[in-house]
């Protein structure tokens, strides 16, 4: 048996993909984090209006990106199975077009946000004030789109380096520009929460032009941006075909959490920022298993390319006993210190803060239960699109995340008055369900399905 094919291989095959993405996806993670401490510092009121106006962005933003991650598994395929340069670049620019159009489509709704936040109850304050940041950050979602296409597209050539250090990079860039422009430091204009609108601006389009040079002077075989104007329909609707179920997908995963807040925000204060704190510490784990997922999307994808499905089989396998090594950890990290992660969100001295921990603590502990099925999830997808099945892990996701998980979650917290403990139940059901089933979908269908098609 080959190296490549031993455990070991595939365990460190995994980990050169896995690690540079997941320390992409925790730099991103740095970059919203780093908003979010600089405009406490700045203004609480401006904080809302922000995380408010990035929440609507988000939500569109992550829709739109299930086209950039059809990218991953299409350009794995393509540089394993023969079809090569001509059909790299036939479905990466095309993921370009079709991100430009769906940009285009959702700007106008980002710079007229005002009406629906007030439609959905939002104070008035927080709406002006999200319309103001999003103004000039709307306009980032085109770049931002930009950069996801080309993030997977390099990544699915192995070039997740590149992936890492232009994130880091971007993340430092954010931190800089906002301790300029949101504070007025140095000489430069106080524009609070439009400064740091123009940090995120800017953040995107120079990430977006820094990745198209490194594409072009390492991969000019792939011509990406020449004749960038004209049409290939067959891989516009390949990408599409591909793109649009993982997009509700993604819907139905932030809904479910959006919508978990929304819950809690009906029982009180401190249950919201009790559950706002376990959910970042759970936030952070989840972006381990989800570059471990992107680097199996890369791996199955390669393996479907080639028809090598004993290598897809004992790559997924390794994948998930190293998801499963990972959640462990976390488990007992979670379990046996979660005043010290709960603490770091905390004024200590907050007159509130027994409070929050004491109720932080539990929902530590349910973080801990689901971080198995978390990871199981995230895997099973990463897997799954890979071999190019997204339509039905869309409506397993989707059944999964809201009428389970949602459902179970108002039961148990609204209707049977358990609380933030109750909402937090259904998270984890809900998880667990989509996991054992997604898994499903992959062993005993997916994988018999492909082996069939070459017997």
């Amino acid at each position: 048996m080959s190296q490549a094919m031993t455990p070991s291989g595939h365990a460190r095959a995994l980990l050169i993909l896995g690690v540079p993405l997941i320390g992409g996806h925790l730099a991103q993670f740095a970059i919203q984090a780093t908003d979010t401490i600089m405009l406490g510092w700045y203004d609480v009121e401006v904080l809302a209006a922000v995380i408010m106006a990035g929440s609507f962005f988000f939500t569109l933003f992550i829709m739109g990106s299930g086209f950039a991650f059809a990218v991953m598994p299409l350009v794995a395929a393509a540089s394993e199975n023969g079809e090569g340069d001509a059909q790299i670049r036939r479905v990466t620019r095309m993921a370009l077009w079709i991100s430009l159009l769906y940009s285009a489509i959702v700007l106008p709704l980002l710079l007229q946000a005002e009406p629906f936040l007030l439609a959905i109850g939002q104070p008035a304050e927080i709406a002006s004030g999200a319309r103001e940041y999003l103004s000039v950050a709307a306009w980032g979602i085109v770049p931002a789109l930009g950069v996801m296409v080309l993030k997977s597209y390099l990544s699915a050539l192995e070039r997740t380096q590149v992936v890492l250090w232009v994130t880091i990079l971007a993340a430092f860039a954010n931190a800089g520009v906002n301790y300029l422009l949101i504070f007025g430091n140095f000489g430069f204009p106080e524009m609070g929460a439009r400064g740091a609108a123009v940090a995120s601006l800017t953040v995107h389009v120079v990430s977006l032009i820094g990745l198209a040079l490194y594409a072009k002077r390492s991969f000019p075989e792939h011509a990406l941006f020449q004749r960038f104007w004209r049409p290939d329909w067959p891989a516009f609707a390949q990408v599409f075909r591909l793109g649009w179920p993982i997009s509700l997908t993604n819907l139905s995963e932030v809904g479910l959490f959006t919508f978990s807040a929304v819950m809690v925000g009906w029982i009180g204060v401190i249950p919201v920022a009790a559950h706002g704190i376990a959910l970042q510490c759970a936030s952070a784990t989840f972006l381990v298993h989800l570059g471990l997922s992107n680097a199996c999307t890369i791996r199955a994808g390669k393996a479907l390319g080639r028809k090598d499905f004993r290598h897809l089989r004992r790559g997924a396998e390794v994948a998930i006993a190293m998801s499963i090594l990972f959640s462990a950890v976390t488990i007992a990290v979670f379990l046996t210190w979660p005043e010290v992660f709960l603490s770091l969100f905390i004024d200590p001295e907050d007159p509130r803060k027994p409070e929050i921990l004491a109720l932080g603590v539990g929902l530590m502990t349910m973080a801990a239960l689901f971080q198995l099925a978390d990871g199981a999830q995230v895997i099973a997808h990463g897997l799954l699109r890979g071999i190019q099945d997204t339509r039905m892990p869309m409506v397993i996701s989707a059944i999964s995340y809201w009428p389970v998980g949602l459902g179970a979650g108002y039961i148990l917290g609204i209707r049977m008055e358990y609380g933030v403990m109750g909402i937090w139940s259904g998270l984890v059901f809900g998880l667990v369900v989509a996991g054992i089933l997604l898994m499903y979908r992959f062993w005993a269908r997916s994988l018999p399905a492909l082996d069939a098609r070459v017997a």
